[in-house]
């Protein structure tokens, strides 16, 4: 998959996991934590099943999950400092 399509998929699975999860982030941090995500829980399922998602749909799959994951470990850790 190209960089163009990457942030835009990357951006859709941020911002889905904006809403879902209702935190408050830019364009920016969209776009960042939707690729992160997909990084993330790729990672994680090749370590369990061994295979990844694959093609645009399991990107955007993959992006929103592991996104979610994200905005929920960094509440944990911002938690725990206040």
């Amino acid at each position: 998959m190209g960089w163009f399509m990457t942030i835009i998929i990357g951006a859709i699975a941020g911002w889905l996991a904006e809403k879902v999860m209702k935190a408050d982030m830019g364009l920016l941090m969209n776009i960042i934590i939707g690729i992160l995500g997909a990084l993330l829980f790729n990672w994680l399922l090749s370590l369990i099943m061994g295979e990844a998602l694959v093609g645009w749909i399991g990107s955007l799959i993959a992006g929103f999950i592991g996104a979610c994951i994200l905005i929920f470990l960094a509440r944990l850790v911002r938690g725990k400092r206040a």
